[in-house]
């Protein structure tokens, strides 16, 4: 059928309106704290919904259906180890982030540790968020060029793909770049209502459409073995046992929402201690059921074509639910829905942005000019948000021609998370670890999980928790053996 004019009135209409909402929280910020934390004054419930939206990013919302397409609802396993992260972030490193006045993550390794090991950290980050995220940012690509093929008619898939990265990416960089922290957690509030309907939407749509409705769609995904969870099998090769999900899970979780400033950022928005750990424990709770109406939305679409004849060929998963929306659902639906994608885009790019900007300034920028005012480093801010904007765009083209981009991504990450969990587990857990040996500790599980990640079949679920505890023993031994200075107590910015 083919999304039509209508159609793209409403994604027009959404893509503007939710620009316009992020630009009504434009104002003179003068500090970095107001720009980067909205001044800590934001409600616990909005950091938790801030908290879904901004690991949530378009390439979820196509890669989970298409797991459950091809396989089962097994990835539930891996959000049962998000949980028990989120705990352990809570209770182990949100007290540390409250000890006085931080802006990212990284500021707490010069408190623990001293200057080179929080460049360090700091340096890892902005490069495997930056390759993470241009992979997340390609997503938004994919569903463009399907929903949107024949108002695109005539260009080459290179150029489809430039359009649509270019149009959200620009978007989304606008009230960023005005609104900072505040446009970004209530925009992120908003998108996550959007995507949220739209996937609700596709659900009810798919009864509509299928003959025999939900009855029939559930005894066929039933029948084919799609709502199986567990797997308790041993196999370091599989990306989805209950195993791997668990306790992979939890490491991975650990070190996305304890040490990248894409989310501690956010925790350090709260009003307080409390809150924060708050909304780090409820955002688990809702990233569980959002996962699952993602996969039941994959065992739905696998369903739907087994029953309905002439289904067509897939040569990718990543395809399947952008390309049923746009072929299937009726007109002005189906604008909603891709929209509601597109949402989902926003709110992780918004989130990449303004993380990846305010490490650029406190960390390195503040450090190398302390005699800067507040007001020229909040400028600088936004100027960093626009060229990180345009970095994340040229690596978005640069992952046109990866695999799986769910899969891809979280892997990229994966490999920076372990070694950047070991550090942050050993400035906590050690009073004897030394900086020296920490950096040590660090380039070791680095440099161990960039080798499972190339040269093995070992799944990514695993990467954090071999490089985080390769680099904790690697570290604590070495700081024994090299023992310099230990930073306990100093409080640095």
């Amino acid at each position: 059928m083919g999304l039509n004019a209508s159609d793209f009135l409403v994604i027009a209409g959404y893509l503007v309106a939710v620009t316009l909402f992020g630009l009504r929280f434009r104002r003179r910020e003068t500090t970095l704290q107001g720009y980067f934390l909205a001044d800590k004054r934001v409600s616990w419930w909005a950091i938790s919904l801030s908290i879904v939206a901004a690991e949530t990013s378009t390439l979820t919302i196509i890669s989970v259906p298409g797991l459950a397409y091809e396989q089962d609802f097994r990835f539930l396993q891996l959000i049962f180890g998000y949980i028990v992260g989120r705990v352990i972030v809570a209770f182990l490193l949100v007290p540390h982030y409250f000890r006085g006045e931080l802006i990212t993550a990284y500021q707490l390794m010069d408190r623990r540790f001293g200057h080179r090991l929080r460049t360090f950290t700091a340096g890892l980050f902005l490069v495997t968020r930056a390759a993470a995220e241009g992979v997340r940012v390609f997503a938004v690509a994919i569903v463009v060029r399907i929903a949107l093929g024949s108002f695109l008619a005539g260009m080459s898939d290179l150029g489809r793909d430039v359009a649509a990265i270019a149009m959200v990416t620009l978007l989304t960089l606008v009230y960023t770049f005005e609104g900072g922290m505040a446009a970004v957690i209530w925009t992120d509030v908003v998108q996550l209502a959007m995507y949220l309907a739209g996937a609700i939407t596709a659900v009810f749509v798919l009864c509509h459409l299928t003959p025999g409705g939900w009855t029939a769609l559930a005894s066929a995904s039933a029948h084919a073995g799609k709502f199986r969870v567990l797997d308790f099998s041993w196999n370091l090769h599989s990306n989805y046992t209950f195993w791997s999900g668990v306790i992979g899970g939890a490491f991975l979780t650990t070190a996305s929402h304890g040490t990248d400033q894409l989310i501690v950022q956010r925790l350090l928005a709260a009003r307080n201690q409390w809150q924060a750990k708050l909304a780090i424990v409820s955002s688990g709770i809702a990233v569980f059921f959002q996962f699952g109406l993602f996969l039941l939305i994959g065992a739905m679409l696998f369903s739907f074509y087994v029953l309905v004849p002439d289904a067509p060929r897939f040569s990718r998963t990543d395809t399947i639910f952008p390309a049923f929306v746009a072929t299937r659902m009726p007109h002005l639906v189906s604008g909603f829905v891709i929209a509601a994608i597109l949402a989902a885009a926003m709110s992780n790019l918004s989130a990449a942005l303004n993380s990846l900007s305010s490490t650029v300034v406190v960390d390195f920028y503040a450090r190398l000019r302390p005699q800067s005012t507040e007001q020229r480093r909040v400028r600088i801010s936004r100027i960093s948000t626009a060229g990180w904007a345009v970095l994340l765009f040229a690596l978005a083209l640069l992952a046109r021609h990866g695999g799986k981009v769910l899969e891809m991504g979280l892997s990229i990450a994966s490999v920076a998370y372990g070694s950047l969990l070991g550090v942050f587990l050993l400035g906590v857990l050690s009073a004897r670890a030394s900086e020296r040996g920490a950096m040590a500790g660090m380039i070791f599980g680095f440099a161990l999980n960039v080798w499972l990640w190339q040269f093995t079949q070992v799944a990514f679920t695993w990467y954090v928790v071999f490089g985080s505890i390769a680099t904790l023993l690697t570290g604590y031994g070495a700081s024994r053996l090299m023992p310099g200075q230990r930073v306990l107590a100093r409080s640095r910015a």
